[in-house]
């Protein structure tokens, strides 16, 4: 399995609770130093809490599952 769809399935398991907020997260990158850019659509996109959901949600889920992950970025 690539890191991408290693991230790709990781990002499974978030996206029922983005969903269940009216949003959703798509996967745009994933490059050689680990840094996976995502783009957060829906409710996600304009929610003030966005970035929280990004660093304490997404990004902690996928650093545990996959330790080549070293940030997740909102593009």
């Amino acid at each position: 399995m690539t890191l991408r769809e290693e991230v790709e399935s990781a990002l499974e398991k978030v996206r029922p609770s983005l969903q269940a907020d009216g949003g959703d997260v798509k996967l745009v990158d994933v490059d050689d130093n680990g840094v996976v850019k995502v783009m957060l659509q829906g409710a996600c996109a304009g929610c003030p809490m966005s970035q929280m959901t990004l660093k304490m949600g997404i990004e902690k889920i996928l650093k545990q599952n996959i330790p080549e992950v070293t940030s997740v970025e909102s593009v």
